[in-house]
């Protein structure tokens, strides 16, 4: 494990109760500087929730969160920290009734960036991320854009502050295949520039590619947190994944009627 000091997120202990649900369960975090930290885990595992309360959306109910060596949960540290994270939510958290441009300018003043900073990377963010080019394209609301649009605008929006720190909750979610490889380089770019990145996804190839480090949760606890070249030795991510949170389940479970010899229904 880095020590203190070089890792980037820290979480001991960190626990969410939902009444008599655990969503997390005494979880240990510790992600390095630099990394590109795949964070897995099935439906409902609580991989939403921990970074809900990684970035200050929802207050654990117990145990603690180091980013950047700072605490976010004391209101002394915690604009410093959030000045310095990117996030892309679970709801995406954009302004529908704005035009694209709209929203990452009144993101970029919240953060304090330069007006004229911001139009550049704005600039920048469109012509990367194919947000719009002409001028009927740019007007358009928030509230028109598809689903894909709308995730690639979040991203954008994480970025505009140049953040040291970038929390995404399945960005790959929803997009096409050559928007996925721009985000994707995208993402390596911004890690090679030093940043760390976290990642939620249940594409478990896009996470084998672009990922250094790995975490995989189930039912709100770490069940493996390790380099990804570690878990390469001892076969793909898909099968570590599987032997890890698919003990329960069936993955071979099939319909009855798909079977030829079923009931002879099939021609």
């Amino acid at each position: 494990m880095a020590p203190v000091e070089d890792l980037a997120v820290e979480t001991s202990q960190l626990c969410r109760r939902f009444g008599e649900l655990k969503a997390v369960d005494n979880l240990d975090l510790h992600v390095a500087r630099g990394t590109l930290y795949g964070f897995l885990g099935r439906n409902g595992a609580g991989k939403s929730t921990t970074i809900k309360m990684l970035t200050g959306l929802l207050a654990p109910t117990s145990g603690s969160i180091n980013l950047l060596g700072r605490n976010p949960l004391d209101p002394a540290q915690a604009i410093d920290v959030k000045r310095r994270v990117g996030v892309v939510p679970e709801d995406l958290a954009l302004y529908d009734l704005l035009t694209g441009r709209e929203n990452l300018a009144f993101v970029g003043r919240m953060y304090q960036v330069d007006r004229n900073i911001i139009q550049g990377r704005i600039d920048e963010l469109f012509a990367l991320l194919e947000l719009g080019s002409d001028a009927g394209e740019e007007k358009r609301l928030v509230i028109d854009y598809s689903h894909g649009m709308k995730k690639k605008l979040a991203l954008a929006a994480a970025l505009i502050s140049n953040p040291v720190l970038l929390f995404l909750d399945e960005p790959f979610e929803g997009v096409d295949a050559v928007t996925s490889r721009v985000i994707r380089n995208l993402l390596t770019g911004v890690a090679e520039q030093g940043a760390t990145i976290f990642i939620t996804s249940h594409v478990l190839e896009i996470v084998e590619r672009l990922c250094t480090d790995v975490g995989i949760i189930d039912h709100g606890r770490l069940v493996t947190q390790a380099p990804l070249a570690e878990i390469r030795q001892s076969g793909t991510l898909e099968e570590t994944f599987l032997a890890q949170v698919g003990s329960t389940y069936d993955v071979s479970a099939n319909l009855s009627w798909l079977d030829d010899s079923a009931d002879g229904t099939r021609e």
